[in-house]
C-alpha cells in the first residue's frame, strides 16, 4: 500500500504504544489515520492493562506468563511478596504478565492488519512544519523526501523522539533526588539467558537485595523462543530467563558485548544463592550454570518528562497550527524498577485515542480554541500520571539502590543492609502492606 499525500491522523511510531494508538482509533470507529515507523521491522529485543477496553488482550494473555506473586528478598531468604491475586476485585486480569516486546508488538501489528491496517517501513521524520495552506495542518517530510499533510501528528516514536524536538518541546527530568546519581542502580545490566541445572519449579519472578546489589530474575514465556525461531535469529528449546542486575560505579562502565564469564560474576555476586555456580553456596543438589546468552544491554537509570504532551506546531493565534501530540516515551521515560514498564505508554495510548474522538466530534460544532481544552484536560491528566510514576520509581531507586554502609550511625553498629532486610521482613508480614505492594505493582491506581 502506497503512502498517501494526505491524512488526518499519522502516528509516528510503531512501538507498542504507537500501535495501541491506532486500534484505539479502530475501537473507536475511526480510520483515517497512517502509521509509520522509522525501523524496516519491528522490535526484536525482549522487554516487558488497559488493552481490555480496545479488545486486543486475550492473544497477548495467551501468549505470556502469568504470575501472581513478586517476591523482594535478600539472597538466601524471601522478605516481602505482593500477593496480586488480592486485586481481583479490582481487575479481570490480576497477575504480572511477563512477554517480551516483539511478541506484544507481533500480536498487536496482526490486530491491525485484521482491519486492513499496515505499517509504513521504514519511513524516518526528518521534517515538521506548518502548512504554507492552511495554518491547522503540519507537513510531516520524511528521510526519503516524501511529504505527508496531517491535522494531528502523534509522535510515539520513542526517548529520541523526532516529532517532540521538531516540534520545540522540553524534555527534562522534573525532580532530582541527592545521591541518585551514585547508588548501586545508576547503572544497570540486563541479559537474556539460559541455565544448566536451573530448578524449574524455583524460578517465580524477584528482586534480590544484597549489601551492594540489586538483582531481578523471571522467566520468559515459550512465546519468545517461538520468536526468536521465527525471525530465524537462533533456536533455543531450553526456558530463556531475563535477569537484571545493577553494577556498582567503582567496578567501572559496564562491557558493551560482556562474556559469560563476566555475567556468570554478576550472578555469583549479586543473584539468589539458587542460582549461584558455586556449589558451596548454592543449596541445589547441582551448581546452577549460565548456558546459553541470547541478548544483553545495558542502560544508566534516568527520568525525564516532556514540557507538556499536547500543543500546536509554530506561533500563532489561538487554534492555529497542527496539533501534535506525545505518548508513551516521547512523552516520559522512568526506571523501569517497580514494574511499570511500557504500561503507562499503553495506557496513553487508550485514552488518546477517546480524546481525540471526542476532540473531532466537538470541533464540529465548537470553535477550535475552546475545542482545544479537551486536548489540554488530556495532557494535564498524562503529565500527572507520568509524574507519579517517575516518583514512584525514584523512591524505589533511592531505597532500594542505596550505598551499603558498615553501620547505620554512631549510635547503630548495624549494618545497613541488615536493618532494610529487617524493617522488609517486618512490614512483609502486614496483609495491609502486602495489598498495597500488590496496589502500586499493579499500576491500577494510575490509570
Amino acid at each position: 500500500m502506497s503512502l498517501p499525500d494526505k491524512t488526518t491522523v499519522l502516528i509516528v511510531g510503531a512501538g507498542p504504544t504507537g500501535l495501541v494508538t491506532a486500534l484505539s482509533l479502530l475501537h473507536h470507529g475511526f480510520h483515517d489515520f497512517i502509521i509509520v515507523d522509522a525501523m524496516s521491522q519491528g522490535q526484536n529485543i525482549s522487554r516487558a492493562v488497559a488493552l481490555d477496553t480496545i479488545g486486543c488482550v486475550d492473544d497477548i494473555v495467551s501468549q505470556g506468563i502469568k504470575n501472581t506473586s513478586f517476591s523482594v528478598g535478600s539472597r538466601s531468604t524471601k522478605l516481602i511478596a505482593a500477593d496480586l491475586k488480592s486485586l481481583k476485585s479490582h481487575t479481570q486480569h490480576p497477575y504480572v504478565l511477563v512477554i517480551s516486546q516483539n511478541v506484544t508488538e507481533r500480536a498487536l501489528e496482526k490486530k491491525l492488519a485484521s482491519s486492513g491496517v499496515i505499517v509504513h517501513r521504514p519511513l524516518k521524520v526528518v521534517g515538521l512544519r506548518r502548512n504554507a495552506d492552511n495554518p491547522r495542518l503540519s507537513d510531516v517530510t520524511f528521510e526519503d523526501g516524501r511529504v505527508i499533510m496531517a491535522k494531528y501528528v502523534i509522535g510515539a516514536d520513542g526517548a529520541r523522539s523526532s516529532v517532540r524536538t521538531m516540534a520545540g518541546i522540553g524534555f527534562s527530568d522534573p525532580t532530582i533526588i541527592e545521591g541518585e546519581e551514585d547508588n548501586i542502580l545508576t547503572q544497570v545490566f540486563l541479559a537474556d539467558v539460559t541455565f544448566d541445572n536451573i530448578d524449574t519449579n524455583d524460578v517465580a519472578p524477584g528482586i534480590t537485595l544484597s549489601p551492594n546489589g540489586f538483582f531481578v530474575f523471571f522467566p520468559l514465556p515459550p512465546s519468545f523462543n517461538d520468536s526468536l525461531a521465527a525471525e530465524g535469529r537462533v533456536s533455543i528449546s531450553e526456558r530463556v530467563y531475563r535477569i537484571r542486575c545493577g553494577v556498582p560505579l567503582e567496578e567501572g562502565e559496564i562491557p558493551h558485548s560482556p562474556p559469560k564469564e563476566y555475567i556468570q560474576s554478576l550472578v555469583d555476586r549479586f543473584g539468589p544463592y539458587r542460582l549461584a555456580s558455586d556449589p558451596a553456596v548454592n543449596p541445589s543438589p547441582k551448581p546452577t550454570c549460565i548456558k546459553d546468552i541470547v541478548w544483553t544491554s545495558r542502560f544508566r537509570n534516568r527520568a525525564s518528562i516532556a514540557d507538556t504532551p499536547f500543543t500546536r506546531l509554530g506561533p500563532g493565534e489561538p487554534g492555529e497550527g497542527g496539533v501534535i501530540l506525545l505518548i508513551g516515551d516521547a512523552a516520559h521515560i522512568h526506571s523501569p524498577v517497580g514494574g511499570q514498564g511500557m504500561n503507562l505508554g499503553l495506557r496513553d495510548a487508550v485514552f488518546l485515542g477517546e480524546a481525540l474522538m471526542k476532540y473531532i466530534h466537538v470541533t464540529e460544532t465548537q470553535e477550535i480554541s475552546e475545542a482545544d481544552e479537551i486536548l489540554r484536560e488530556f495532557a494535564t491528566e498524562r503529565h500527572a500520571r507520568a509524574l507519579e510514576v517517575i516518583q514512584f520509581t525514584k523512591g524505589i531507586l533511592s531505597s532500594e539502590g542505596m550505598k551499603y554502609r558498615e553501620r547505620m550511625s554512631w549510635w547503630c553498629p548495624i549494618d545497613s543492609a541488615t536493618v532494610r532486610d529487617w524493617v522488609l521482613w517486618v512490614v512483609g508480614s502486614i496483609p495491609f502492606i502486602q495489598r498495597k505492594m500488590a496496589w502500586q505493582l499493579s499500576g491500577l491506581g494510575r490509570m
